[in-house]
């Protein structure tokens, strides 16, 4: 995948404005300027940081009610397909960490890891830096420019590094190897665009928490990654609460509306309009009847049908 040149030079001069305190890393304030519509918790790096149990609700939603919330609210370009998974049935959700790589070029990569390496304190390749990075909750998200031969990010030894520290999967517009030891992590999956046997070689990394292109996405820090069978959905941090509570309703309504009709109770017209004070009504008495969907007031449920985006 292309770059454009104008963002590649604008994050190269802020990298350079800053003193280069964090190998590859935007400055704070330009992250938090990026991500401002966030008003929550951020990480000390200015990465939004969206509650754990947030995530863990979002691991329970349909990737297409919050695909259709999103576009109804006018975000787009957020969804990404044609990838290959190592389970189908593992979904992953959680908070974004980004990693831009390009094609290596001797004098690039040379400076980059002296700095790193020698003045830091890092190890290793430069694919290993975001990793150090992960905290629990976490989704690595990179960005390989869709390289599949020389292009795995990940592998058995990192894949177990990467779960140790997330308890999450990754997705990369790139490749992995060591298919098989990877099936072996339980609860660990990973988005690729496919496997290939070779080792990482003529990479480097030029970006660590700085936006990145995912196909026709952009991807932030601190942005909702909720992968399924589908594909991959990135939610802008500051949408995530209203992404997966009117995704809980919507399979609420959904349920509700399925026995309602079945029962000859109401129509599919009056179940998929606005509802009467009966019908909330009704519903509210059928939501506390079925704990395992959890718990809604009626200031809750007319304020999700007050802006219908689902």
């Amino acid at each position: 995948m292309k770059f454009s040149v104008t963002f590649f030079l604008s994050l190269l001069a802020l990298v350079l404005v800053t003193g280069s305190a964090f190998s590859q890393t935007i400055p704070k304030e330009e992250l938090i300027f990026l991500t401002s519509e966030w008003k929550g918790e951020r990480f000390p790096d200015g990465r939004p940081k969206i509650p754990d149990n947030l995530i863990e609700r979002a691991k329970k939603i349909g990737i297409d009610d919050a695909w259709t919330v999103l576009k109804n609210e006018g975000y787009l370009n957020q969804f990404e397909g044609g990838w290959k998974y190592i389970h189908d049935d593992v979904v992953i959700a959680g908070r974004a960490v980004t990693a831009m790589f390009m094609p290596s070029r001797p004098d690039v990569e040379k400076n980059i890891k002296d700095r790193g390496i020698s003045k830091q304190g890092r190890k290793g390749n430069t694919n290993t830096w975001p990793i150090e990075t992960l905290t629990k909750g976490d989704v690595y998200v990179a960005d390989g420019f869709g390289k599949i031969g020389g292009g795995t990010l990940v592998g058995a030894t990192l894949g177990n590094a990467i779960f140790s520290k997330t308890g999450n999967g990754v997705v990369f517009n790139g490749a992995a190897r060591d298919l098989q030891e990877l099936q072996n992590i339980k609860g660990f999956n990973a988005f690729v665009r496919d496997f290939h046997p070779s080792f990482l070689e003529e990479m480097v990394l030029m970006g660590l928490n700085s936006p990145i292109r995912m196909g026709n996405t952009m991807v932030l820090p601190g942005d909702l990654v909720i992968a399924q069978r589908e594909g991959v959905l990135f939610v802008p941090a500051h949408m995530a609460e209203q992404v997966v509570t009117t995704c809980e309703f919507v399979t609420r309504k959904d349920q509700f509306g399925f026995e309602m009709v079945k029962s000859n109770r109401y129509t599919t017209g009056q179940i998929d309009s606005q509802w009467t004070d009966d019908i909330k009504t009704e519903f509210l008495i059928w939501l506390g009847q079925h704990p395992e969907l959890g718990t809604m007031t009626r200031a809750e449920l007319d304020k999700v049908m007050s802006k219908r985006t689902w």
